[in-house]
């Protein structure tokens, strides 16, 4: 997916080759001399830089230095002594370049270093510029040269790595995540990384010339009740008293349009204690903005640019503008989903109309209870096993199904249907027209409440598309999903949810339903959605003291409560506010969907894994009993 740009990377300022100089200790006379005791590691690094610069990095030497004299430095990636000379894989983040040892040339002392050179040796080697004797490496960026080397030095020896140092690696993720340090040299994870550095430096510069500010906000907060599980810090001064890390800058970027500052962008660190999967860590980074005088379009549009941007420098993917937009309400009836996957159809179709007088049990019992009936058509996959169609049933079911139906329509266009006893064959007809079915197709049922069919089918048609490889990870199809809902009901809580946050203003034309209709009213809210992924989310903010206490009464806030919780934010709007907008990327997930990962954790230097833990440094771990004395904290018996 990432282009090669055929640019070379900023490279450290060349010097000259430095003749090599005998390690060791002058006496009076101004002799060099090895001390008795050194042993050969302390030799080595003895030896070590001793004002040697490197000139180029690996695949920074072409066939135009062919002839030249260049300084390389990097680790050993494979080394194959053929007698009498010997091959070096040199690698360093931009590549790999060989290496050729010959007596002849580098002398007897560098040849005996080169014959115990061993994979991930950390190697200087100064030499001559060559075209390949051997013929060219199509594989390599270097591949029509090499380096005929003239001296080596051993900058630092390695052990024997606990996995190979190779792209796509088939390692375990466990064992790969506790030696991080070796995993970040594959070639694969260093470009994912190179690429997020170059998202964050566009990222600066493109918002900068469009007038944003970047300003830092604090990351020891207030605690606040809504969205996901704050981490929380003790304070020491304020024995009792806890900080929260946040869970994104929200509140203080609306200060800062409060402030009178325009247009704010961060790279921020936010903090969520939640559970994981591949695209959600414990701390990720946003690309965060927020800007004044604003409506919804004036947020796209500039957010727009912004991708077109950054999609066009990194993957040489020319996106057409504007991009497509959906209301909520649409993705959900067509979709199941809120962040659609457009790469393939298999759109749900909503059939309870067709089905309301049948007899069969399933269905009619969902219509009764005020759900509906809706189904996808798997084209062409008619003849999928019993076995096959089991599973997905099974599958269905862990998203909420009591079942699935089936209904398969054969070459000859008769039907293979689980629930044909219950429905005459003019029926079955009728419903596979409706479905838009063909001699060969699959339809696949789920009748319930919206939320649960939704959930059921949204994620069966991901499954299928999954099972029949139509996710191509170089196909990228953006989508604005608009008009969210204002509010959930949360049947835990007992009471509506914000389904953003509190702070999200409603569409001015239906703000009257608040009282009699919450769950009616649609929000000025807006997602970023690729490929299925949401890559951000933002809305417009509310600016009216008045609309915001009575988003907070909704909510089930008293009024000491939001003053307790918001008090500072309410405080700040009696004093002028313009009306603002915002929005913020997962720069994780954004970078992960560019290089073609399949988890965050490929495109972050430092992961955790599932359970929120660094195998590497083994955080989180206990701490020493006077520190939580300082605090005021006890840790408890978990029996206790």
């Amino acid at each position: 997916m990432v282009k090669d740009t055929g640019r070379k990377e900023e490279r450290p300022r060349a010097y000259l080759y430095a003749p090599k100089k005998r390690a060791g200790k002058r006496n009076a006379q101004g002799h060099t001399y090895m001390p008795k005791n050194m042993g050969r590691k302390e030799e080595i690094m003895a030896e070590s830089m001793l004002g040697l610069k490197r000139s180029h990095r690996c695949t920074e030497v072409t066939k135009d230095n062919v002839g030249s004299e260049v300084t390389v430095m990097g680790w050993v990636q494979k080394s194959r002594n053929k007698g009498g000379i010997i091959f070096v894989d040199l690698r360093d983040r931009s590549g790999i370049l060989q290496i050729i040892f010959e007596e002849s040339n580098c002398g007897a002392e560098s040849f005996a270093k080169a014959e115990k050179l061993r994979s991930e040796f950390v190697i200087a080697v100064a030499g001559e510029v060559e075209s390949r004797a051997g013929g060219v490496n199509e594989n390599l960026a270097t591949g029509e040269i090499e380096v005929r080397a003239k001296s080596l030095r051993i900058l630092s020896e390695s052990e024997t790595p606990p996995f190979p140092i190779e792209e796509n690696s088939k390692t375990k993720e466990e064992l790969r995540l506790k030696y991080r340090y070796l995993d970040l040299r594959r070639p694969d994870i260093q470009r994912n990384i190179r690429v997020r550095s170059q998202v964050a430096t566009l990222t600066r510069a493109f918002l900068a010339e469009e007038g944003f500010l970047e300003i830092e906000t604090p990351t020891l907060i207030k605690s606040t009740p809504e969205g996901a599980r704050d981490y929380l810090v003790p304070s020491r001064v304020h024995p009792g008293s806890f900080y929260a890390l946040p869970q994104s800058p929200q509140l203080y970027k609306q200060l800062l349009m409060c402030s009178g500052y325009d247009r704010y962008f961060q790279l921020a660190r936010c903090y969520r204690d939640e559970d994981l999967r591949a695209d959600r860590q414990p701390e990720f980074t946003q690309i965060d903005m927020e800007l004044s005088f604003v409506d919804v379009e004036d947020v796209l549009e500039v957010n727009e640019r912004l991708l077109k941007k950054l999609f066009k420098e990194i993957c040489n993917l020319d996106i057409e503008l504007p991009l497509t937009r959906m209301t909520w309400r649409e993705a959900m009836d067509r979709f199941g989903s809120d962040k659609p996957d457009m790469r393939f159809g298999m759109e749900l179709k909503n059939v309870s109309q067709v089905v309301k007088d049948t007899e069969f049990a399933v269905f009619k019992s969902a219509l009764e209870n005020g759900g509906s009936v809706r189904g996808i058509n798997a084209e062409g996959q008619g003849a999928m096993p019993r076995k096959k169609i089991d599973a997905l049933v099974e599958y269905a079911k862990g998203f909420g199904a009591k079942g699935l139906a089936y209904l398969a329509v054969n070459e000859d266009g008769t039907y293979k249907c689980s629930f044909a006893k219950f429905m005459t064959e003019e029926e079955l007809h009728t419903l596979a027209e409706a479905m838009g079915a063909k001699p060969g197709d699959l339809l696949l049922f789920a009748a319930d409440r919206d939320k649960v069919v939704f959930d059921v089918l949204g994620n069966l048609r991901l499954e299928l598309a999954r099972q029949l490889d139509l996710l191509k990870k170089d196909h990228f199809k953006f989508l604005w999903v608009t008009e969210f809902p204002l509010l959930e009901y949360s049947e835990e809580q007992g009471r509506f949810t914000a389904m953003h946050h509190p702070f999200t203003m409603p569409m001015d034309e239906d703000w009257a339903l608040i009282d009699r209709d919450p769950g009616a009213v649609r929000a000025k809210a807006y997602d970023i959605v690729l490929n299925g992924t949401e890559l951000g989310g933002g809305s417009v903010r509310i600016h009216q003291s008045d609309i915001q206490s009575k988003m907070f009464e909704v909510l089930g806030f008293t009024k000491e409560q939001a003053k307790d919780q918001f008090g500072f934010l309410l405080d700040a709007f009696k004093y002028g506010v313009p009306p603002h907008a915002g929005l913020a990327y997962g720069l994780d997930r954004v970078v992960m969907l560019m290089v073609g990962a399949d988890s965050i954790r490929d495109v972050i230097a430092f992961p955790k894994v599932k359970d929120a833990s660094c195998l590497m440094t083994e955080a989180p771990a206990q701490v020493d009993t006077k520190q939580l004395v300082e605090l005021g904290i006890e840790i408890s018996d978990e029996k206790e």
